[in-house]
This record gives structure tokens, C-alpha cells and sequence, in this order.
């Protein structure tokens, strides 16, 4: 997605880099390539050192966190979520790659120095309807999500091209600042609870209709169809105020007609734990694992096996409290990324609100759902 139904990369640099790679022959071809590639290299920039198209994944880290299992109150809830995040990613990235060119088979090395810096700010909104009747002895929930906001993003790089003797050096700086929609997030889970053990599984998808142009550096929408499926569980104690909370899931992404290209597949993992200390406020720590399983197609050939992965962790604090007879919710927690692979790192923060149906008095504290 997604962190979510936004990107930042030049595609266009991809389809230029395989034109000059294959439409020339000779010395004076050899040379032009050499030129060409290093333009198209460097207008692709994120791509070389990030995977998953343009460097963020359609999963949104975060996205699940504390009580995620836990049945939700029969009927309609609403939550909002203002999600920031700045991210950099870093230069000094090198690679050496075998292109054919013509009937030649020249080492084109490939010395690359860039920065990337970005700012997103968005605002989710989320209604949510749980029905009464039991599913499968479990609590059905649809929900569909959307987003708007603001992107930020620029690249400023240098790059150094070798075919033999030949060498050139580039150096280029891309800006691109605009607002926009992101994409459509249906979603269903399925809650079920066994006193202080709770599960769940669930299914959501991307509906590609947010803002998105292959050519722009600051995108919402991916571009692409995409599937994801998980479970999770969710220990809860009344009695004590503590729980924990993980949630993990596989996405599938169809590929993109716009740039011929197709992220891999990727797994994730969300969790949270939390001490609630009256029935009311509860604190704690949220954190996330991803991974991507296979390679991207469609990226060239100096990208290899173009796979990412990112690691987060941060503090969290929410507050229940009555609403006009319904129950409201707030709810403060942020992220601090290390151990990126070819993706851009930094931090993001979510601020939550949402409106709820009110719990019974001896129920368990609700967490209002919002996905993506």
C-alpha cells in the first residue's frame, strides 16, 4: 500500500533503461548507452535502491496493533486517523550487473549516491458496521476505508557510469509536492473469543482509484490491484489489564499495466502490548516486522532479486471514554524504523479518534477497527 496507499518513484526511468540496453551495437552505440542509461538510471533513483514499486509497500506497517482480535460491539463505528510519516533513504548504493547490448555483453558498473526525503501526511477514514449474527460462531465485520492528503517528496543524486574506458556522471535533483486521494481499502474479518483468549481472521484488498500518474515523484494511489490475509490473536485480562496482541498476513499484488511491473509477494506482522491501568487509559509498545518473500518482475536486470524489508517499534497510549451515549476513543502511538533493505526509513505516527456503540459495563474494553 501503503506506509500506504502512497509512492515515490520515477517508473518511467525503467522502460528507458531497457530501450538503451537493447537498441544499440558497435562503439558509438556502446557509448550512447552508457549516456542513456545513466539518464535513466538516475530518473529512477528510488528504484535502485528500493523494492517493492517505489519504495512502500501496499501493507501500511502499523496498521494493527492492541486488542486487534478482540470482538468489536454489534453495529455501526466510525474511526478517523491522522497518519504522518517522514522518511529518508540513503545514497552510497553501488551495483555491477551483466546488460546485454546488442551482441555485446559489456559490465556496465553502476556507482550511485542519492538521498530521498519524504513527508506524508494523510487522513484516514474508516466506518466500520459489525453484525449481531454469529459467522461461523464468530463476529463478521465490513469495513471500507479511504484516505486524502498531502505529499512531499524529493531525490537529489549523483551518479557514475563505467563501460570500460567510458565513463560519465550525472547529477540531478527531482521535486514533486502535491495533494491527492489515496486508494480504496475494502475489508471483513471474522472475531471469535474464548474468555481471555480472542481470534481473528480477515481479508482486505485495494481497489486502485486513488490519485496516481507513473511519471509523477509524489503518488497516493499504487497503481495496481492488490489481495491480503491474515490471523491474529489477542490475550486479554480484565482482571490484570494486560494484553498482547499480534497479527500477521501474506499480500498478493497484481501487476502494474501502467509500468509492466509487479511487486513480489511480502509478509508481515503487527503487535502491541499494553497495560490498561483503569478501564478507561491504557500504555504501552507497538512494533512491526516485514518482509518481502520474492523478487519484484519487471525491474531491470541490475536490481537482481529485488526484495525489501523494515522493522519498527515505538510507545503507545489510548483512552476510552463515554460519548452521548456511545463510546469514544483515542489514541496516540508512533514508530521508529531500523533495519530497512531497500526502502526508505524513519518514523510515523497515528493519531486515532473514533465512535463506537457503547460496551456493557462488565464487557471488556473495545478497540475501534481501523485498517488502512
Amino acid at each position: 500500500m501503503p506506509h500506504s496507499g502512497f509512492r515515490y518513484a520515477f517508473r518511467a526511468g525503467r522502460a528507458s533503461a531497457r530501450r538503451a540496453l537493447t537498441a544499440c551495437a558497435g562503439f558509438h552505440a556502446q557509448r550512447s548507452a552508457v549516456f542513456a542509461f545513466a539518464l535513466a538510471t538516475l530518473a529512477g533513483v528510488p528504484s535502485l535502491a528500493l523494492a517493492d514499486e517505489g519504495g512502500v509497500s501496499f501493507w501500511l506497517t502499523g496498521q494493527f496493533g492492541s486488542l486487534a482480535a478482540v470482538p468489536l460491539q454489534p453495529g455501526w463505528s466510525f474511526a478517523s486517523v491522522y497518519y504522518h510519516t517522514s522518511l529518508s533513504a540513503g545514497g552510497n548504493v553501488s551495483a555491477a550487473r551483466q546488460a546485454t547490448i546488442g551482441k555485446f555483453n559489456p559490465t556496465i558498473n553502476i556507482n550511485l549516491n542519492a538521498n530521498l526525503n519524504a513527508r506524508v501526511d494523510l487522513l484516514f477514514l474508516a466506518p466500520t458496521y459489525a453484525f449481531a449474527s454469529p459467522v461461523l460462531g464468530g463476529q463478521l465485520a465490513l469495513s471500507m476505508a479511504g484516505a486524502f492528503g498531502r505529499n512531499s517528496t524529493s531525490i537529489d543524486g549523483t551518479l557514475t557510469a563505467s563501460l570500460g574506458p567510458l565513463t560519465t556522471t550525472r547529477v540531478g535533483s527531482i521535486r514533486d509536492e502535491r495533494n491527492g486521494i489515496a486508494d480504496l481499502y475494502p475489508q471483513a474479518t471474522l472475531r471469535w473469543n474464548s474468555g481471555v483468549n480472542n481470534f481473528m481472521i480477515y481479508a482486505m484488498g485495494d481497489i486502485p482509484s486513488g490519485t496516481y500518474d507513473p511519471g509523477r515523484l509524489s503518488n497516493f494511489g499504487i497503481g495496481h490491484g492488490a489481495a491480503d490475509g491474515g490471523a491474529g490473536y489477542t490475550y486479554f485480562n480484565p482482571q490484570t489489564g494486560y494484553e498482547f496482541s499480534v497479527v500477521t498476513g501474506f499480500t498478493y499484488n497484481l501487476q502494474n499495466t501502467n509500468t509492466d511491473y509487479q511487486n513480489g509477494i511480502n509478509w508481515h506482522l503487527d503487535w502491541g502490548a499494553s497495560q490498561f491501568f483503569s478501564k478507561q487509559l491504557h500504555v504501552g509498545a507497538v512494533g512491526y516486522f516485514y518482509e518481502q518473500l520474492t523478487g519484484d518482475t519487471g525491474a531491470p536486470l541490475i536490481l537482481g532479486a529485488n526484495r525489501s524489508r523494515i522493522a519498527g517499534v515505538g510507545p503507545q497510549v489510548g483512552y476510552l471514554f463515554p460519548i452521548g451515549g456511545m463510546q469514544g476513543y483515542v489514541s496516540l502511538k508512533g514508530y521508529w524504523e531500523f533495519d530497512a533493505s531497500r526502502r526508505a526509513e524513519g518514523w510515523n505516527t497515528w493519531v486515532t479518534f473514533s465512535i463506537s456503540p457503547a460496551a456493557p459495563s462488565t464487557a471488556a474494553p473495545q478497540m475501534p477497527m481501523f485498517r488502512k
